[in-house]
């Protein structure tokens, strides 16, 4: 077995694709959702032998930390975290009109969750060899090019690079390396019908994931490319 990965929000979509990706390359997967029902018809549905099923919120303490005692107790280390978990495309408001409730709720799961996610399981990375977070981002939410759009989505996401740099400069003393990737525009179901493929996506994820010891760290990419913060 390779490593150890954790992806969050991983029933659907992207989540669920860089699971099966990431078992495919030998790793042992926990595939994590708030529903455990839902985590557990989902790695049924992958049907592979190392993938497991894990309850988890993000936006929960006590939800992060049962799982990372989990972990702890039957792996005693972590290799990969994948902040995948995302939510609130609010393409139906602006800056000037968006309602305080969504923002804050969009950056509760969007960013508070990835940094929640940060500092409960830190500790297990450090214990790996080879430990990784990749925070999962959009292009949208670049600054050189940031313009209308869902604004507390882009808010959360923009904050949520701001986070990467941060975790990368002080963890790069311990080996830890963290990128922000962008799957680019997905066919999930935010953005139905159009975009490219899922495995598409999810495929510079898996990337970050399980990059080599001298791989980037503290960087924005899609497709292994960088992209412009």
């Amino acid at each position: 077995m390779r490593g150890i990965a954790l992806v969050t929000g991983a029933n659907r979509g992207i989540g669920l694709e860089a699971c099966r990706q990431l078992a495919q390359k030998d790793y042992r997967v926990l595939l994590t959702a708030r529903d455990f029902q839902k985590a557990e018809d989902a790695v049924k549905d992958l049907n592979h032998d190392s993938i497991r099923p894990l309850q988890l919120d993000v936006t929960d303490d006590a939800s992060i930390r049962r799982a990372a005692a989990e972990i702890e107790a039957r792996y005693r280390h972590l290799d990969a975290l994948v902040n995948n978990a995302g939510a609130y495309y609010d393409y139906w408001q602006t800056a000037l009109d968006a309602d305080f409730a969504t923002i804050r709720a969009a950056a509760d799961v969007n960013l508070y969750g990835a940094w929640r996610m940060a500092q409960d399981f830190v500790p297990l990375l450090k214990k790996s060899d080879h430990p990784r977070i990749v925070n999962v981002s959009s292009g949208a939410a670049a600054l050189n090019s940031l313009g209308a759009g869902p604004p507390a989505y882009i808010a959360s996401k923009a904050a949520l690079n701001a986070l990467t740099r941060m975790l990368a400069a002080e963890l790069k003393a311990d080996g830890v390396l963290v990128n922000a990737i962008c799957p680019g525009w997905v066919a999930t179901d935010p953005n139905n019908p159009g975009g490219r493929p899922i495995p598409e996506g999810a495929a510079g994820i898996v990337w970050a994931a399980t990059l080599p010891d001298d791989g980037p760290t503290g960087g924005f990419f899609r497709d292994e490319a960088p992209l412009a913060w």
